[in-house]
């Protein structure tokens, strides 16, 4: 009989995990990457309900060459994550990241101006290191990829919609445990879709979130799945699209 892992396993696949690094963009002189570590109320077994559907355990942000020991850094003991006073269970675990940089000089100024407003009243109990994670979280420096939530359909009928409305080659399709990602990079967006693409994908069935969002980490756990990037049949999405425009 195994022994239950005395530590909490975030890391599922690091081969997998290095080669989303390796896609990630490369971050210029004052970028960063943020990460978050949530406790996901909707992964977590019967008898093991949580407090909160999201609960936020740990957040940092991270160099593409830290990253991969910045996550691991998240392994501690079993029982150390808690809501409220409960351990939180392995499975309800479930790691994201923006994969848009985050700008540390938008968000110092930001930060600063928010902190400047905070010290004008009584203090009410903020912190100021969460504070600037906050703002570091939404100072997106650059939009390289719009990032488009899908839920409760299948990449295949997603894309055969999009065949012929899109090029396919600017696309990146993330298999999560409930759905999938469809990531755009912007600058490979050809220049005769620019203007009809967005309203078009938005509008598909189950696109749910839309934007700079935060999406599951590729081979680490996404309440005990293991996040991938599905290959794309680049030669079979240059046919020409049906007649109905499908």
């Amino acid at each position: 009989m195994s022994l239950p892992p005395q530590n909490y396993v975030v890391i599922l696949d690091e081969e997998r995990l290095r080669r989303f690094i390796e896609w990630l963009p490369e971050l210029q002189a004052d970028e960063t990457y943020y990460v978050c570590l949530f406790a996901r109320n909707k992964y977590a077994a019967e008898g093991q309900k949580l407090s909160s559907d999201k609960g936020q355990l740990k957040r940092f942000t991270s160099t593409k060459a830290q990253l991969v020991d910045k996550i691991r850094q998240t392994e501690c003991a079993v029982g150390a994550y808690k809501d409220r006073r409960n351990p939180v269970p392995q499975e309800a675990l479930a790691l994201y990241i923006n994969p848009n940089p985050r700008s540390f000089e938008r968000a110092a100024k930001n930060t600063l101006i928010e902190l400047a407003k905070l010290i004008t009243e009584p203090y009410k109990g903020y912190n100021p290191h969460q504070v600037t994670l906050s703002e570091i979280q939404k100072a997106c420096s650059r939009k390289v990829y719009l990032d488009l939530d899908f839920d409760h359909v299948e990449p295949d009928e997603v894309l055969a919609q999009v065949r012929g409305r899109l090029n396919l080659d600017c696309l990146t399709v993330l298999k999560t445990r409930g759905g999938f990602h469809l990531l755009v990079e912007l600058a490979k967006v050809e220049e005769h879709y620019v203007k009809s693409w967005y309203k078009h994908l938005t509008a598909l069935p189950g696109c749910d979130v839309r934007g700079d969002t935060l999406m599951p980490v590729p081979g680490c756990t996404q309440g005990g799945f293991n996040p991938h990037f599905l290959p794309l049949d680049l030669d079979a999405a240059r046919q020409p699209p049906s007649s109905d425009g499908a």
